[in-house]
């Protein structure tokens, strides 16, 4: 037993030191992946369980300037890792069908690595979208899908971080950083305040933009299968199914989201035109009066007051329009 354990040991030591970019091993949190994995799991542990029993009997924080501050500044760290993507590799000598690891010290190499170290830490500043989320007691919105997306994506990033730091998967990271430009531009938009609603019409088209994401991902990593490239077939593996997940989760959120709700409200919108075309006059018999309906009243009258009031009520009451605008930071990264 001790033997099988010690050759555990040293085929995981051999992998982390002798396999691994040399480069990268004595970067902050590169030494071995269980730092990182304590981290999710910790995130995981604390949005879920600890963070809801602590504010189960407190107020839901107000954090609108901390939002605005939060989403500015990833907004811009977004764009700065976008802009290094290009000018390390994508924005010129990178190829889209076939791009090996840079090992060498070559100076857009290095930017490169330095880039995806950057990327791997952006993906830590992320679990504050579920923070914010927990602290203002929002966990309706703390789904499995974004807290798988934010657990896993850290784990994700440092492996390709330890062994590739550049090259043909960085694709990911060029596409993830100009949808969360966007992204994080829409919650921005969102924090700024109710007077903003009728500029974020665009809510969904941002779950669409993410699954186009994926799928761009999933046909860039997958097409070295079937074409000779020196690119480690694992990682183009790893990257690829890591899309595969992630496209089913968000179809599976819009279909919910948007589709279902869609057909709901279709069905309601039939069945209050059913109820208006049998709509007749009001006579003021016992059972009428029964209802409390009142003598000469159409029952498409009350139908549209009915409607009305819910209408005005909705959009005039202080606490439902407040969770109108919060509700808009419900989609997931």
């Amino acid at each position: 037993m001790d033997q099988v354990v010690r050759m555990v040991v040293d085929a995981y030591r051999d992998l982390m030191d002798n396999k691994s970019d040399p480069r990268v091993n004595g970067w902050f949190m590169m030494s071995g992946p269980m730092p990182t994995a304590l981290i999710c799991l910790t995130y995981a542990y604390c949005v879920k369980v600890l963070g809801p029993k602590l504010m189960e009997n407190r107020k839901p924080m107000k954090l609108r300037k901390v939002l605005i501050f939060y989403n500015l500044f990833q907004v811009i760290f977004s764009y700065w890792l976008f802009k290094e993507s290009l000018v390390a590799g994508w924005g010129g000598h990178y190829s889209f069908r076939c791009q090996p690891v840079d090992y060498s010290n070559n100076t857009l190499a290095v930017r490169m690595a330095h880039a995806c170290w950057w990327y791997y830490m952006s993906k830590f500043t992320e679990f504050f979208d579920t923070i914010f989320f927990v602290l203002r007691k929002k966990n309706e919105q703390v789904s499995t899908l974004h807290v798988i997306h934010h657990g896993i994506m850290p784990m994700s990033v440092w492996f390709g971080l330890k062994f590739t730091p550049g090259g043909h998967s960085t694709f990911f990271g060029l596409l993830n950083t100009f949808v969360h430009i966007v992204m994080y531009s829409y919650y921005l938009l969102a924090a700024l305040g109710p007077h903003m609603q009728p500029y974020l019409w665009w809510k969904k088209y941002l779950t669409t933009l993410q699954m186009v994401q994926f799928v761009l991902v999933m046909v860039h990593a997958f097409q070295l299968l079937f074409i000779q490239c020196n690119y480690p077939k694992a990682f183009v593996w790893w990257i690829g199914m890591h899309a595969v997940l992630f496209y089913f989760l968000f179809r599976d959120f819009y279909q919910q989201a948007y589709v279902k709700k869609s057909r709901n409200l279709a069905k309601t919108d039939d069945s209050n035109d059913a109820k208006l075309q049998n709509g007749k006059v009001h006579d003021g018999s016992k059972s009428d009066r029964k209802n409390g309906l009142e003598p000469g009243v159409d029952t498409k009258d009350e139908i549209y007051a009915g409607k009305y009031k819910m209408a005005t009520g909705y959009i005039s009451g202080n606490g439902l329009r407040n969770r109108v605008f919060i509700d808009n930071r419900s989609i997931s990264e």
